[in-house]
């Protein structure tokens, strides 16, 4: 539209809309550098700057020195795999040979149920870092259980080397009944030798065993007086470590009350009671080692039945399994139990068999066979010698 001077008039709402658009425009400028400003704030050194890891910073000595101290007070090996399993620098240094040398023998007890390839490579790598509980256990394992009889007594050799006194007394109960091979194979002196050294080391059913054999003159020769004082000695070392073991005892009381057997019940000399679990005192049965647990386990999975013709130990802390046919002794009253020893003979009739075994004229295997007889080397005692010398005592 024109004036009369022929001067365009503007156009209004061309303005408008311009300046509509330069509107918009500063609009989505500053939309645009509010948000540039907020990615810019999210990559700021502020937020994005990687802060040191405190664990990261701790020296491998130190790390070492705590995973020695709870692998060697670990009371189950979940205590010591929930700190593998933390973090991976952990699950490196757990693995070092001296944490697995250090290794108690309550986190290498494996129950037989959870037996595989990867607890037999765990208990391979603490025995060939030096840990001794690992040498006796997967001795035990590989002698009894998988029937691996040169490699499971060099294991248990290694770990007698270093004065490990259960390994010692394996060996000698090897050694006695000639396991692993023929009955010509029994060394009745090194038996002797190996019980001498683990109970001078101050294992008990070593010090009884070693006791029992110079009364009997089994292997060595006899002397009833030395024998008797050895066993007299074992009794009071079990009841020293039941003591030692469960100071509530000492205030309880209960294992002073004296509650003899039938055939027990007869006056005694003296006033009192005796302190000795022979004449009924209620002290606990000891507590096995993992490996005989182990031994128990896997053969309780099998039917409680080694293989054809075999038997277990009757002494259920035990647990170890025949490896030929009559290998170990039968009671020579009863005839319905067999020890591989005479200590689990004598620990058992303390515990169970004192109350069940009742004499018979003669005792018949499962084949129609005599199976030992009451004088023969087959025979075990019934235990009275045990309480006759305690009684003496």
């Amino acid at each position: 539209m024109r004036t009369r001077r022929g001067v365009c008039y503007p156009k209004v709402n061309m303005c408008i809309e311009n300046r509509l658009v330069v509107k918009r425009r500063k609009d989505i400028s500053g939309i645009g550098e509010h948000m540039g400003r907020r990615k810019r704030s999210k990559l700021s050194p502020e937020f994005t700057a990687h802060k040191p890891d405190l664990f990261d910073s701790l020296p491998d000595d130190l790390l070492l020195s705590i995973l020695c101290k709870l692998s060697s007070s670990a009371a189950s090996p979940a205590d010591f795999i929930n700190v593998l399993i933390t973090c991976k620098r952990l699950n490196g240094l757990g693995h070092h040979s001296l944490v697995l040398s250090k290794a108690s023998p309550k986190m290498l007890a494996v129950k037989a149920q959870n037996w595989s390839e990867s607890a037999h490579r765990f208990l391979k790598q603490c025995a060939d870092a030096g840990n001794v509980d690992a040498c006796y256990t997967l001795g035990m394992i590989r002698f009894y259980c998988l029937q691996n009889r040169g490699s499971g007594a060099s294991l248990m050799a290694k770990a007698a080397i270093s004065s490990h006194a259960p390994s010692l007394y394996s060996l000698a109960v090897i050694q006695f009944n000639g396991s692993g091979g023929s009955k010509n194979d029994k060394d009745l002196r090194a038996g002797v030798a190996l019980c001498a050294r683990a109970a001078f080391l101050g294992h008990i059913d070593a010090l009884r065993e070693l006791g029992h054999c110079l009364q009997d003159g089994y292997g060595v020769k006899q002397n009833i007086v030395e024998g008797r004082r050895f066993l007299v000695q074992a009794n009071a070392r079990e009841l020293a470590t039941v003591l030692s073991t469960t100071p509530s005892a000492l205030t309880s009381g209960g294992w002073l009350t004296w509650n003899p057997l039938p055939h027990h019940r007869h006056p005694v000399a003296g006033t009192g009671c005796p302190l000795l679990s022979d004449f009924g005192c209620n002290v606990p049965a000891p507590e096995s080692h993992p490996a005989n647990r182990f031994l128990t386990e896997w053969f309780s999975s099998e039917g409680g039945v080694p293989g054809s013709g075999l038997r277990l130990c009757s002494h259920v802390g035990c647990g170890r399994p025949e490896t030929r046919r009559h290998e170990f002794r039968r009671c020579s009253v009863c005839g319905t139990v067999n020890y591989c020893s005479r200590a689990c003979q004598a620990l058992d009739w303390k515990m169970r068999h004192k109350a069940e075994c009742t004499p018979v004229e003669r005792w018949i295997d499962e084949e129609g066979e005599n199976d030992g007889n009451v004088n023969g080397e087959n025979g075990f005692g019934n235990g009275d010698d045990d309480d006759q010398i305690m009684m003496e005592s």
